[in-house]
């Protein structure tokens, strides 16, 4: 079956080899006007009333509009634009698919994540810092005051396929892991738990990691009231959605010691105002959302819609990564 493909994403030149490639037997139509990055969201086009698939960040007008449409492959692990109730029942109600590229960011999100857990606790960064500036000798500061990954307990708020890859990277530090999630069923090596329990287990953690991704129910999720629950001296990790955190009340608890140490990849808005108080608060440590980057992005994302491709000119209803 012969399938019209729409997309706005622009690849490097293998990537878009690849796209030709795997889309050959199909009919690849380009936006008229196509970005790099995938956090952008596209403007509207004309050629998406005539397609069967969009590939990248169509714009969400014309995903509803245009009753053609099957499929839409987004080139993120997150689907804001698309999360609300409205175009949930729109395009659940024809019969169309929605895929993330969740898959593809799992992994570099996961070793993020593990990099800055170890970086904080062995105290890498303050003697980078040490080394850029004044060239302090902090031997017995550093040394005693680095801890252990070992044996210690994370909170992850969300599970996903992100925190997923993330468990599986903890297991040889046998910790004890809690996941907050809608859906409490079991999963091997993590305690699941429903929010009514979130408050004990903010103050059981030693690491918090925020996976969670932007819409109604988590936006200001981490405020005041939540960080008064944590475990004094906890260490606080964002690479969901930076609109999930109150920052005022992170800054708060930075400052007062309620957290010992804050790893921010992911802001509301971006890029971080060069003046907010993220850059100099006290053991506030910034990333520019790069948790999901690798250099491979551009092939593996057009490898992931391929094979999805295949799946569904197949006729198959399981693709990767579906979520409506």
């Amino acid at each position: 079956m012969a399938l019209t493909i729409w997309c706005n994403g622009k690849f490097d030149d293998a990537a878009t080899r690849l796209l030709v490639e795997g889309t050959r037997g199909h009919r690849l139509v380009w936006a008229q006007k196509t970005s790099a990055n995938v956090l952008q969201a596209g403007a509207r086009d004309a050629a998406t009333q005539s397609a069967d698939v969009l590939f990248g960040q169509p714009a969400v007008e014309d995903c509803l509009e245009h009753e053609r449409v099957r499929w839409v492959a987004v080139t993120t692990a997150g689907y804001t634009r698309f999360d609300t109730p409205e175009f949930r029942e729109a395009f659940g109600a024809r019969g169309a698919v929605l895929t993330t590229t969740s898959e593809v960011f799992a992994d570099s999100c996961a070793q993020h994540a593990l990099a800055m857990m170890l970086a904080l606790g062995r105290n890498l960064l303050p003697s980078y810092r040490d080394q850029l500036t004044d060239h302090t000798w902090s031997y017995e500061k550093r040394r005693y005051e680095s801890v252990l990954l070992t044996g210690q307990t994370v909170l992850l708020l969300g599970y996903g396929a992100i925190a997923k890859r993330l468990v599986e990277l903890l297991a040889p530090f046998r910790m004890k892991i809690y996941a907050v999630r809608r859906q409490v069923r079991s999963e091997r090596g993590v305690h699941v738990i429903a929010e009514d329990r979130l408050s004990s287990a903010l103050g059981e953690a030693d690491h918090i990691v925020n996976i969670l991704p932007d819409n109604a129910a988590t936006r200001g999720y981490m405020n005041a009231r939540r960080l008064s629950c944590c475990k004094r001296g906890a260490r606080y990790y964002n690479i969901g959605r930076g609109s999930t955190d109150d920052p005022p009340a992170l800054v708060e608890a930075l400052e007062t010691g309620r957290l010992s140490r804050a790893y921010l990849d992911v802001f509301n808005p971006e890029p971080l105002a060069p003046d907010h108080p993220f850059w100099t608060t006290k053991n506030c440590f910034v990333t520019p959302h790069t948790a999901g980057g690798r250099a491979d992005q551009d092939e593996a994302i057009v490898k992931h819609f391929v094979a999805n491709l295949q799946r569904f000119a197949g006729g198959a209803d399981e693709l990767i990564d579906r979520v409506i």
